[in-house]
């Protein structure tokens, strides 16, 4: 009973919230939680829970899960608009259950902080966990990836749902070895495309075999340390693949994919349809998807959706083609007939992938880097030393954020010319600057700086 006036009160406070437009956020799972910390435990869920995590790309494939599953005409709960701590993820389902605490869909899809996926999940149910990838963030709150993979490894050392796997990431792969028992383990892989290199060219972890410590042998590197891999010594990294995507072209937005397994999907209530003769399934092999991405980061999160999709019978293709999530991940937009390009990077990583679409582009363009140190960003700043700034066709750099001077120093550092680097701390004098001249613009904006930046540039617009 005490729940069920917890959830009442916390779904008028949601609706009080929604009367001024605006986005409760995790405030109503705080709220909710002070008064009754395993308010969690209390809904009442009936459909596959699917949750994803990653240090980067959570957000896009969360979102492509949701859409996916619409566009199948079926009903998705899920946090689209990010909030993937607990007090956000109980916002999400306060907000879609009825007093009583049952949650009427088909799937609910989250988006889950990599530290909080043992927390969340040890008071729910969890079907099937998505993982892509794991780089250095923020390591005044997370500390080095390793703790954050340990800590997952733990919680999956009794779990025996559906693990869906990055094979391409050293990081990710080990968690497949996690609980031994567990049978519904499916690695998914990206081959090797045009920009793919023999060398590491950017700063990557997971260089080392996690079960004896031998040199990882790589074949090629797609980003950072993502690529084909494999231990000389134990063979870790030869898995047996579920779903591959190959023929990758990022500049048509193009991928195939190839069904290399034959594995045994046990899961009853989505089993593929069998009943196909053989020449049906030979046909089903190989599939082209177009997307509106353009970047080998992209096809990962794709990749990954799709062997969601094998899993539970849901096609994809129209969804691919379609999607677009228009929140400062690879947005484009046009201002004042400049085509412009925002993206997100809160880590190295992140910065490098958003340049390396930078470097693929072969049109002069103009860069906004915006850069802030607030709590969500993390203090310290010092990994924008593990940026590439080897860019090519820029004409001019102007930065922006709370660390402006600090991101034009390491810019220049880098050895582009200083004379054409411009920093402002106000980020209207910025976003002015950028559009002083006309060509293609890029903007890169960490955390908390990517919203405002969007806003600038809109109101700019306008």
């Amino acid at each position: 009973m005490f729940n069920c006036i917890v959830l009442m009160i916390s779904k008028i406070l949601s609706s009080f919230i929604g009367i001024f437009k605006k986005n409760s956020g995790n405030v109503i799972g705080k709220i909710a939680m002070k008064l009754s910390p395993n308010i969690i435990k209390y809904f009442k869920i009936d459909c596959p829970v699917i949750a994803v995590t990653a240090t980067n790309g959570k957000t896009t494939t969360n979102n492509l899960l949701s859409y996916i599953i619409k566009k199948n005409g079926k009903v998705a709960v899920s946090n689209t608009e990010g909030n993937n701590m607990e007090t956000g993820i109980v916002t999400k389902l306060i907000k879609s259950s009825t007093i009583t605490g049952k949650i009427k869909a088909d799937f609910i899809t989250l988006e889950v902080d990599e530290s909080y996926v043992p927390r969340v999940f040890k008071k729910i149910r969890l079907d099937t966990l998505i993982v892509l990838d794991f780089f250095r963030d923020q390591l005044d709150r997370n500390g080095e990836e390793e703790s954050l993979i340990l800590k997952i490894n733990e919680f999956l050392k009794d779990y025996k749902g559906n693990l869906i796997l990055n094979n391409d990431d050293p990081n990710v792969a080990r968690l497949g070895k996690s609980n031994p028992e567990n049978k519904n383990v499916y690695y998914f892989s990206v081959d090797k495309y045009e920009y793919a290199t023999k060398e590491e060219k950017e700063v990557g972890e997971g260089k080392f075999c996690p079960f004896d410590k031998t040199r990882l042998e790589y074949e090629y590197y797609q980003y950072s340390h993502i690529g084909k891999f494999k231990c000389p010594t134990c063979g870790y990294g030869d898995n047996d693949i579920f779903l591959k995507a190959i023929n990758v072209d990022v500049k048509e937005g193009t991928f195939e994919v190839e069904e290399m397994s034959d594995k045994n999907i046990e899961n009853d209530n989505f089993k593929e349809d069998t009943s196909d003769n053989n020449e049906d399934k030979e046909n089903k092999k190989t599939i082209t998807y177009k997307t509106l991405a353009n970047s080998i980061y992209a096809i990962y999160n794709y990749t990954a959706a799709l062997a969601f999709c094998k899993l539970y019978n849901l096609e994809a293709k129209e969804a691919l083609t379609t999607f677009k999530l228009d929140n400062g991940r690879c947005e484009e937009i046009e201002v004042e007939g400049c085509k412009t390009i925002i993206n997100l990077a809160k880590n190295p990583t992140g910065a490098n992938v958003s340049l390396r679409i930078l470097n693929e582009d072969s049109d002069e363009k103009d860069l906004l880097f915006v850069l802030n140190d607030n709590i969500a960003d993390g203090f310290d700043v010092s990994w924008i030393w593990d940026i590439n700034f080897n860019i090519q066709n820029v004409n001019r750099i102007i930065t922006s954020g709370k660390r402006a001077y600090d991101i034009a120093i390491r810019i220049k550092t880098s050895g582009y010319d200083k004379e054409k680097i411009e920093a402002y701390l106000d980020l209207d004098e910025a976003v002015k600057s950028l559009y002083k001249t006309k060509g293609k613009k890029y903007v890169i904006a960490n955390y908390t700086a990517l919203q405002p930046t969007r806003k600038a540039i809109f109101e700019y617009k306008k």
